[in-house]
């Protein structure tokens, strides 16, 4: 009974150094690769490039008042709309003492001739009258008499100016009043009640009342490099995706591509316009961030292969050709490729429909467990 214990015991031991024995060999062979099999499809192929840039109006107005002064009331706030004409502000006039001072001084003047200019009048009519003098001489009193008339008329004017920056005659368009010069939509108000405002002249620009643009002209700006912006010209058309609004997409055709570099840029940038057709009912807020995608060329490949199946060496381009399946053979050939998208690639030459070739390595362990 020992006897046969000791050799099962033997026996199992034998067994399980025979299958561990297989097992190490059966691993230690190197297993044959198994690649994926492709076959070309036909596709349109286009070459695109992405713009980066801002949707904008085509204009924006600054609105400036015409006089120095201090804001009184503002009748308008951002976001509202407002026609030409229409009064968006009024500035209340803060005179100098000397304007003032100087008016004032005109005033009294021009007074006092015309005083003088009425009782030299009164005493020559009685001359002209009992024929005493000339009807020249009368003629040029009656004239001096009616400039003095106009000198104060002029005066009292430019005092109530100075004072409130508009006369009685010059109300119905005093320039207190800031109207705006276009129609659209107030995008901005940088004033409050109270602020300072100055009216633009040789040294100063201004203080800006308003911002008003038309909201419904509005254009894509962006820059494109140095490589790309000769393939692009007027006309073309660009998809618009805007950032803020989810899955937009808005058609836009480039209007203008500048003809120097942009000033600000690290690299040699263009810029470029393009004119956004926006849907009636979509709200497209001024600065919004955007996309432009621009296909740069494209074409229609009868045969074409995923990019990651052809093999580049020595300046030329080769594929594995299927031969036969089982087991997996494959003959190198040169093709002659044309457009990429970066993912799909045409093959001009070399490779015929029908035709089958080598992909990606499979994984050998998922093949196995098939």
């Amino acid at each position: 009974m020992k006897k046969f214990f000791r050799m099962a015991a033997f026996a199992l031991i034998a067994v399980i150094f025979i299958g561990t024995f297989v097992f190490l060999y059966q691993r230690s062979r190197p297993e044959e690769p198994v690649y994926e099999i492709l076959s070309p499809t036909a596709q349109t192929i286009a070459r695109t490039t992405v713009i980066t840039g801002t949707i904008e109006p085509r204009d924006e107005v600054n609105i400036k008042p015409q006089i120095n002064g201090i804001i009184e009331t503002l009748y308008k706030a951002a976001g509202e709309s407002v026609k030409a004409g229409e009064i968006i502000a009024k500035v209340k006039v803060i005179p100098e003492m000397s304007s003032i001072a100087s008016a004032e001084a005109r005033l009294r003047l021009a007074g006092l001739n015309e005083t003088q200019a009425e009782a030299d009048f009164e005493r020559c009519r009685q001359l002209y009258d009992e024929r005493l003098v000339s009807t020249e001489e009368f003629e040029k009193v009656r004239l001096a008499r009616n400039q003095a008339r106009e000198e104060r008329a002029a005066a009292d004017e430019a005092l109530q100016i100075v004072r409130q920056g508009f006369s009685a005659s010059s109300a119905s368009y005093a320039t207190t009043l800031v109207r705006s010069t276009v129609d659209g939509l107030i995008l901005d108000i940088p004033v409050k009640v109270g602020n300072s405002v100055i009216l633009s002249n040789s040294f100063n620009d201004g203080t800006t009342i308003a911002t008003v643009a038309d909201m419904n002209d509005l254009i894509f700006k962006g820059t494109i490099d140095e490589t790309e912006v000769g393939r692009l010209h007027e006309g073309m058309p660009a998809r618009i995706s805007v950032g803020a609004i989810r899955d937009s997409r808005f058609e836009a055709a480039i209007e203008y591509i500048a003809p120097k570099v942009s000033g600000g840029t690290t690299a040699n940038q263009f810029e470029i316009k393009a004119k956004v057709s926006i849907p009636q009912g979509t709200t497209i807020r001024a600065g919004y961030s955007a996309n432009a995608e621009v296909v740069l060329e494209s074409v229609d490949a009868p045969v074409a292969l995923p990019e990651s199946a052809v093999e580049t060496d020595g300046g030329k381009t080769f594929v594995y050709v299927v031969t036969a399946e089982t087991p997996q053979t494959f003959e190198r050939r040169a093709v002659v490729t044309g457009l990429s998208d970066g993912v799909h690639i045409e093959i001009r030459k070399g490779l015929k429909k029908g035709e089958r070739v080598r992909g990606h390595l499979k994984d050998n362990s998922s093949v196995n467990a098939q």
